[in-house]
């Protein structure tokens, strides 16, 4: 018999998972290996250790293990902002006068402001045993970079950040926060890096792109003793560690005997969207539930919408290796919208499996529609959403709409990433009317195409 549904469900600290879910373990259809680009081979471990820590390129290669053991030191800093909240949306249920049920796991609660916390801590502990100096990485909005400025502090390691350039300059706030953990910050693409002077080259007065950035951030890794490069979205390795936010949310939703119709997230290297969704996912691999889950993303960067499944370089400069995945080729350089998170060429390769093989559905929303939703939610729910997360809230609205004219009860679930309090400049642009929605022509997106490796 189902309990009151309080307005929070809190999970007690011994209800934290204790392991990670690796989604790729119960996948028929294995994601496609990363491959050398210049032999067009798998990625080896040799390799991959010469771009990232040891026991991380031994999980970004481990696609068979189905759980993996989270290390005592990472479970004692999770504890200092996990289990976190699922919150039921009475509020915003009654404004939008919907029979639905809307809950979002809130990932904000924390000093970084956003879920990418999760996989900064593991990644930077897994650096500090292997005895390096520091870690190189790109940031987008910044949600990553000041997780892992953060991570690092903790660990008593060198964190050098690339930032997007776009967001480097509409986020000041947030480059501070970096800062103030003891992260050097760069604004990408930069005169500092080989690479950095080539994009700059060919495309002068760029606002930059995550893929841009990436290329600089693994460039000083490479170059530098005692540094590996981190990253905060894409790669296997950080889709399991953010897997505790959906196992915390399955936990939850037990508790009280809910099962929930749609799972919403917001999608764009895949970090959040693939930590929520994975282990429901795994129910539906597995044969024993069916869930709608929908990956909501930015259109003026529509990967999973309009992009190809294919082969890709990971990042601009076309020095990482080949990833397949839905992208719109690592030479597209997106608007400088303020979904700066959410602004990457490809999806990564195991969600980019999991929608070709019909486990999820996708959709593209413009901005000012995004901004709309995010201040309706701010104005019943109490909490300013970040642009990204932002994505899914305009989806959850529209599905719980739906719901009002269908009168079907569907129980909504999405991901509320992050905060938007160093998001500013976008919400005055958004009510100052200046803000524009861009979405890419057919014509835009050619030359990204054009530029896709041949691998056979």
């Amino acid at each position: 018999m189902s309990r009151e549904i309080p307005y929070k469900i809190y999970l007690e600290e011994n209800e934290m998972p204790k392991q990670w879910y690796n989604v790729r373990a119960d996948m028929k259809n294995k994601p496609a290996p990363l491959l050398n680009p210049d032999t067009n081979q798998p990625m080896t471990l040799p390799e991959l250790e010469q771009v990232f820590c040891t026991e991380l390129a031994k999980q970004e290669l481990d696609d068979t293990t189905p759980f993996f053991d989270i290390p005592e030191e990472i479970l004692g800093f999770y504890k200092m902002y996990r289990p976190s909240p699922l919150v039921r949306a009475y509020c915003l249920e009654k404004k939008l006068d919907t029979p639905a049920k809307i809950y979002y796991k809130f990932e904000g609660n924390n000093t970084s402001g956003s879920h990418k916390l999760n996989s900064a801590i593991a990644q930077a502990y897994y650096a500090k045993k292997q005895g390096l100096k520091g870690v190189t990485t790109e940031t987008g909005a910044g949600q990553w970079g000041t997780a892992l400025s953060m991570a690092c502090s903790y660990f008593d390691l060198d964190c050098k950040v690339y930032m997007v350039k776009c967001s480097y300059e509409q986020k000041p706030f947030r480059r501070e926060v970096m800062r103030t953990y003891g992260a050097s910050v760069t604004p990408s693409p930069s005169m500092d890096t080989q690479v950095g002077r080539q994009i700059l080259e060919k495309h002068p007065g760029t606002s930059g792109s995550l893929g841009c950035a990436i290329s600089e951030a693994v460039e000083v890794a490479t170059h530098s003793e005692g540094y590996r490069y981190v990253l905060g979205s894409v790669l296997s390795q950080v889709l399991l560690h953010q897997t505790v936010i959906g196992l915390e949310t399955k936990t939850a939703l037990d508790k009280y005997d809910i099962t929930p119709d749609i799972i919403i997230g917001c999608a764009g290297g895949g970090s959040n969207l693939g930590g929520l969704v994975s282990p429901f996912i795994g129910d539906m691999l597995r044969g024993e539930k069916q869930y709608q889950v929908i990956a909501v993303e930015p259109a003026s960067c529509p990967s999973l919408t309009r992009g190809k499944y294919a082969y890709d370089f990971c990042d601009t400069g076309m020095v990482c290796p080949l990833a397949k995945m839905y992208t719109l080729g690592s030479g597209f350089i997106p608007s400088a919208n303020h979904a700066g998170g959410l602004r990457y060429h490809g999806m990564s390769s195991v969600l980019s499996q999991l929608y070709a093989d019909g486990y999820m559905e996708a959709r593209s929303v413009e901005q000012t529609a995004v901004f709309t939703a995010a201040e309706q939610f701010a104005r019943v729910e109490g909490i300013l959403p970040a642009p990204e997360s932002s994505h899914a809230i305009k989806v959850a609205i529209d599905e719980a709409l739906k719901c009002k004219e269908t009168g079907e009860e569907k129980t909504i679930v999405f991901g509320l990433t992050g905060t938007g309090y160093f998001d500013m400049y976008a919400y005055e642009s958004f009510h100052d009317g200046t803000m524009q929605d861009y979405i890419p022509t057919d014509e835009d997106l050619e030359p990204g195409f054009a530029s896709l490796p041949k691998v056979k």
